[in-house]
């Protein structure tokens, strides 16, 4: 089988992308990003939702499986597509331009943006627990447009996210090779620690198993809430597709993208297992529920608060990690965009030094540095996940599609357990998508909207162009 190169310029000619990330930056890549702060809140959130500790190991299983079949699904669509851009190239052959757009321009303008904006912040925001001082503001402006009509407010710990931000947007633009890199390495360092949280929990010898069959009186249970808890389980898992978006820079990909998307996403489900074994052994399911910081409380409580300090460490780097592939991953988007013609020529450039599309690294990180600045990112974050998750269904189902409209489609790898694994994530995400509509109707019609948003722009582009599929990055 012929190596595919990287990605061409759409004119055929200047610099292209390279592909130089193995299996091993793939996978930090999927573990990278999904591993932020979730897995240190989550918990608390979930046990308060259900008020039962199995329960809560149901739906992380529940959850774990669902993301898990979507990796498996996703492992065929990047194996036969492995173009930049994941989703937007699956959407854009599947069911025409407008639905690729539609997922870049969401990606670029609220979900991508807002959760490097709200990774950075978490990123300041965990740091103010060693330095208070971050947490004082800067300037208070005379504006009204911070979330809820407050003023504008500029904090010290927004410039340390945005100094963040401007590092890593600086490391991913010398080189895929040099993002990749950093990638792998904060991702070891991360799973190194969190192992060591999860060994120092379970073999403390002072924690109680009986805790783990334990119950909290919550205000309601039964569907309801665990599709609730599902909700902010599947936010922890949220991330696992971000490999597929650098496709074009990943090395033998019709092998390595679904060894990277399966591999990485089942290491990321062992890890939540074991590290909510430790939370529940060492912590009453009472004390999850009121914990603020669940990792250090569980330190605390065995070692002391300097243990807990030092946890603190651990959810830094795990968030930088989660930074990083965020984007490495995200700045692929606009760029594939650009490419088709349903975005700014300038977007598409290919650096003719460092091969990275160094425009789009630098437009995705300016805006999110505005949104980390405007103090909207945690309400954008919220707007945009049922706008995000019909897309992920979509993009799901265009597994169907293309298997109809391309048979002709080279397929190195097909989905394990066709049509079921890929019906059963459809299936469960429409489910997840009707009871977020009737639990949160304010924040999924603004998701909407916020998508809707975006029609202008791509009948602009779209203009004097012919109908059809515009077409993307080339592979060879």
């Amino acid at each position: 089988m012929n190596q595919p190169v990287a990605a061409q310029p759409a004119n055929g000619k200047g610099p292209s992308l390279k592909r130089a990330l193995g299996l091993w930056g793939a996978m930090s890549i999927v573990i990278g990003t999904v591993i932020g702060s979730g897995i240190f809140l989550v918990p608390t959130t979930m046990i308060n939702t259900v008020g039962s500790v199995p329960m809560v190991f149901a739906v992380w299983i529940v959850a774990g499986v669902l993301s898990l079949f979507g990796a498996l699904t996703y492992g065929e669509l990047a194996a036969a597509l492995p173009e930049a851009g994941g989703e937007y190239a699956y959407l854009r052959e599947a069911y025409g331009p407008f639905w690729g757009f539609l997922y870049g321009w969401t990606q670029l303008a609220v979900a991508k943006s807002g959760s490097i904006a709200t990774l950075a912040a978490g990123f300041y925001t965990y740091l103010t627990v060693l330095s208070p001082a971050l947490a004082a503001p800067v300037v208070v402006l005379p504006f009204h447009i911070g979330p809820d009509g407050t003023l504008l407010e500029i904090r010290y710990g927004q410039l340390v996210g945005i100094a963040l931000i401007v590092v890593l947007a600086a490391v991913n633009y010398i080189g895929v090779r040099a993002g990749g890199g950093l990638q792998v390495f904060v991702t070891a360092l991360k799973m190194l620690l969190i192992g060591g949280v999860i060994v120092l929990g379970l073999f403390s010898g002072t924690g109680d198993f009986t805790h783990l069959v334990q119950k909290i009186p919550v205000p309601a249970a039964g569907v309801s809430a665990f599709l609730a808890a599902m909700v902010s389980a599947l936010w922890a898992y949220d991330g696992w597709n971000n490999v597929s978006m650098v496709s074009s820079e990943i090395k033998e990909p019709q092998k390595n993208l679904p060894r990277a998307l399966v591999f990485g996403t089942a290491a990321v489900i062992l890890t939540y297992l074991l590290i909510n074994v430790a939370y529940f052994y060492v912590l009453s399911p009472e004390r999850v529920g009121k914990s603020q910081r669940l990792a250090a409380e569980m330190m605390s409580a065995l070692y002391g608060p300097i243990a807990g300090r030092l946890v603190t460490v651990a959810v830094l780097i795990s968030i930088l990690a989660a930074l990083n592939g965020s984007i490495l991953s995200g700045a692929r988007v606009p760029y594939a965009m650009a490419h088709g013609g349903l975005f700014f020529k300038s977007i598409g450039k290919v650096h003719p030094r460092f091969r990275t599309p160094g425009n789009s690294i630098i437009a995705l990180c300016a805006w999110s540095t505005l949104v980390l600045l405007s103090g909207w990112f945690d309400q954008l974050y919220r707007f945009v996940i049922f706008g995000s998750w019909i897309l992920y269904i979509l993009a799901t189902a265009s597994v169907f599609v293309l298997r109809r409209k391309r048979p002709d489609l080279p397929r190195p790898y097909r989905v394990v357990g066709y049509p079921w694994v890929p019906a059963s994530f459809v299936l469960v995400g429409i489910l997840l998508l009707v009871n977020s509509l009737q639990k949160y109707p304010r924040e999924s019609l603004m998701g909407l909207v916020l998508m809707v948003l975006g029609v202008p722009f791509y009948l602009y582009w779209r203009r004097g162009k012919p109908a059809g599929v515009v077409a993307g990055p080339e592979s060879e």
